[in-house]
């Protein structure tokens, strides 16, 4: 017997103790550029003291991209782990977008004996037409979150009204005029369109409200499970609405004085991670949806670049509208201070969190999704597969290794807002990024043997139904 209990002693010294899985807080803004942090722009115009923080405690990733130039496409891909030209996304004003049988980040870790949480703007539709006296189906809590307080899409998109769960809080029975800053484009400064509002919201209140949300969420998480929060702002989308504090304090006018806010509001999420003692085992993701609304005359105006070296913008196929800023803190695991230029999607994600789980995605589940977790812990990983995406206009593009391919002519979003797409020259674009970040030498007509390759590899991948 005395032999036996020693051999367990020796049996159980030996054996690790099964791995807590992390906390998870994916912080998701909405239209900020790549060259709006410090952290990846040290020219930048704008103070972005918290997400350089941020940065300096993990992993940078250079080149990650967004699943779709504009928000419900971001979100769509971030959710599900599918590029989002597989659905109908522009049902979202009437319908949800993600279907009951899909799998999503939230369904995955609650299968995982998670805490799931979220805050912020949806924008992946409701199945509306039911009054809003009733349940507002198809939404958060029906795709893996337990909780859920936000709005359903932009704070420039009616009717505006905080949901809590599945229920509107109060019905927009209020109207509000729209709004327009001169100085700006149509689509820039406090811009917002007219419709109903709820007696309950303030446009300029909803960020600090939804910060106070997540920062409760936070304060009210109790150890047995782990949490698994994601907060989704929406800004520095428009209407800008810098609180006083901010106004005039950046270099880019009203909207850096909004992004300053932005990582103001941020902060004070991390701080709370930190005082109730979850900074150390939480996996925090930063990211923005897609590129800012910031024209060439904003550039030349105030000095800032707010895409970053790269060329183009919101909803644009050029790299401007989808490269993001991306960074990764997990105490632990991710190196402080790293940097990375292995190409992502959004959509990898879901992947990454069920190799974190331990979960074997199922053959349905996220079918354009690559795990880059032994990228997050500093091993060596084979080049992830092309990625895929479509402009806001339709314009199919695909990246494989340093070559980029555009299935026609112009941006195919908004930089071409006031101004048109060229009629002649080569009928489409490719681009070595590797020598032209910026997309200004198209290489279409001198390498036509590439072209063929990248329209046949991305042909099938559209085709498929999968890339995984």
């Amino acid at each position: 017997m005395r032999h036996l209990f020693l051999l367990l002693l020796v049996v159980f010294a030996h054996t690790p103790l099964e791995a807590k899985n992390p906390n998870v807080l994916i912080i998701l803004v909405d239209d900020m550029g790549y060259g709006d942090l410090g952290a990846y722009n040290p020219e930048s115009r704008i103070a972005t003291p918290h997400l350089d923080g941020l940065a300096a405690g993990g992993m940078k990733f250079t080149d990650a991209h967004a699943p779709g130039p504009l928000c419900h496409l971001s979100r769509y891909g971030l959710m599900t782990g599918t590029y989002p030209f597989r659905t109908d996304v522009t049902v979202w004003p009437e319908k949800a977008v993600i279907k009951d049988d899909e799998d999503t980040i939230a369904k995955l870790l609650q299968r995982n004996d998670y805490r799931t949480a979220m805050v912020g703007k949806w924008h992946l539709g409701f199945n509306e037409k039911n009054g809003y006296e009733n349940p507002l189906p198809g939404g958060p809590v029906d795709q893996g979150f337990e909780t859920y307080f936000g709005i359903r899409a932009s704070t420039d998109i009616p009717p505006y009204f905080y949901i809590r769960d599945d229920k509107a809080v109060m019905p927009p029975t209020n109207e509000i005029e729209a709004r327009n800053t001169a100085g700006w484009t149509d689509i820039q400064g406090e811009f917002w369109r007219a419709g109903g509002i709820s007696p309950d919201l303030e446009l300029h209140t909803v960020l600090p409200r939804f910060t106070e949300e997540a920062i409760e969420v936070i304060k009210s998480h109790e150890e047995e499970k782990p949490l698994f929060l994601y907060l989704a702002y929406p800004a520095p989308h428009t209407p800008w609405l810098p609180a006083e504090e901010f106004v005039g304090k950046s270099e880019a006018g009203m909207y850096g004085d909004f992004m300053m806010m932005v990582d103001d509001e941020i902060g004070k999420v991390l701080s709370a991670l930190s005082e109730a003692g979850m900074e150390e085992d939480t996996l925090v993701i930063f990211t923005s949806d897609n590129g800012p609304v910031w024209f060439e005359q904003d550039v030349e105006k105030f000095d800032h670049a707010s895409s970053g070296p790269f060329r183009g913008m919101k909803a644009d196929a050029w790299e401007g509208g989808h490269r993001m800023p991306f960074l990764v803190r997990w105490p632990g695991v991710a190196k402080a201070g790293s940097e990375t230029d292995r190409t992502v999607s959004f959509t990898d994600v879901l992947a990454t969190l069920a190799e974190i789980t331990g979960e074997a995605l199922s053959e349905s589940a996220g079918p354009d999704s690559f795990s880059f977790l032994p990228t997050l812990k500093g091993d060596a990983q084979a080049p992830r597969a092309p990625v895929v995406m479509e402009s806001a206009k339709g314009l199919m593009v695909i990246r494989r290794g340093d070559w980029k391919f555009i299935e026609g002519r112009g941006s195919g979003g908004f930089s071409e807002r006031y101004t048109k797409a060229p009629v002649d020259g080569p009928p489409a674009q490719l681009y070595d990024l590797k020598v032209d970040p910026g997309e200004m030498d198209n290489l279409y007509e001198s390498h036509l043997e590439v072209v063929a390759e990248l329209r046949a590899e991305m042909k099938t991948i559209i085709e498929s139904g999968w890339s995984r």
